[in-house]
């Protein structure tokens, strides 16, 4: 799963009044993929390159106890949610936030081999669908776009911005199902990681800016800026 994780944050941000937020909410959806990057740099977690290990994905994700546990990636949620609130000053945004960093986590359930724990340690789990691409990736480019004709309904302004983060999702998402496996791992495999989060990140985020939630049932939405 890779851009399926941004499908929880187009949800949140439609549903956020007045302001979409979907920079905070697309950082939420790879919080802990980021944070897994930075720790595989440093030694805390790590993972090997082993080809045919899945259908779609060579890498073996044998350590990652701290950001790809149900426990951890629960922690990076609360923690999220907290600075989000300190940050904006508005509780559901911040819950919001902490329930897109969760949603990580129950994403890979669905595509991983079973390497995900609850706190750290066996047993692991994972349904596996990276073995099965013709189910995988119908149903990544569903939750994807789905969640973001969702956005889209529900907000109005700008359509360029949603043009050009919708090209860099299929982009991107090619690059990963089609593009050359690593050989090794290497820091090259993290700073890829980063530079892909951040561009759709920074790309979401000017989207969001161009958006204003639309008000529901007759409501009127809240004036104010965006994230």
């Amino acid at each position: 799963m890779f851009i399926g994780h941004f499908a929880p944050a187009f949800v949140a941000a439609a549903v956020t009044p007045d302001r979409p937020r979907l920079g905070i909410y697309f950082l939420a959806a790879q919080l802990v993929d980021w944070a897994f990057f930075a720790f595989v740099l440093i030694g805390v977690e790590d993972l090997r390159i082993v080809p045919g290990i899945t259908a779609m994905n060579p890498m073996d994700l044998y350590h990652m106890p701290y950001t790809h546990s149900l426990l951890g990636s629960a922690g990076f949620a609360a923690g999220f949610a907290v600075i989000v609130w300190l940050l904006t000053r508005d509780r559901v945004v911040g819950l919001l936030a902490g329930a897109v960093v969760l949603s990580h986590w129950l994403l890979d359930l669905l595509v991983h081999r079973p390497d995900l724990t609850l706190a750290g340690d066996p047993p692991k789990f994972g349904f596996g669908l990276w073995n099965y691409p013709a189910i995988e990736m119908p149903l990544e480019l569903a939750l994807t776009f789905g969640a973001m004709a969702f956005f889209i309904s529900r907000t109005r302004g700008y359509v360029l911005p949603a043009l050009v983060l919708a090209l860099l999702l299929l982009a991107l998402q090619a690059v990963n199902w089609f593009g050359p496996e690593p050989d090794e791992v290497t820091g090259a495999l993290s700073y890829t990681g980063f530079f892909a989060f951040g561009l759709l990140t920074f790309a979401a985020s000017w989207l969001g800016q161009k958006r204003r939630v639309k008000a529901q049932d007759g409501g009127l939405a809240r004036k104010g800026g965006a994230v």
